[in-house]
């Protein structure tokens, strides 16, 4: 029998959140995944998508900036 599920694969981070539950912090980001026919975004768990997309993170750096710090290296708050 053939499988037909379809495979999404996370493309890039869009945006980073934390989640307060009484007194835990979760770490969210937001992803968009794509097949060659699907484009889509959901809010996942951070720890999770490292252990299981480690590449995803391995130049989260140079890829993802927040508004915030583009706006405080050019000298504005």
């Amino acid at each position: 029998m053939e499988d037909l599920t379809l495979k999404l694969k996370p493309k890039r981070i869009l945006d980073r959140s934390e989640k307060v539950l009484r007194n835990k912090k979760i770490l969210m980001i937001k992803v968009l995944w794509k097949n060659s026919q699907v484009k889509e975004h959901t809010w996942e768990k951070e720890t999770e998508m490292k252990r299981t997309y480690p590449e995803l993170f391995a130049d989260s750096g140079k890829k993802f900036k927040f508004k915030d710090e583009i706006f405080f290296k050019k000298g504005r708050i």
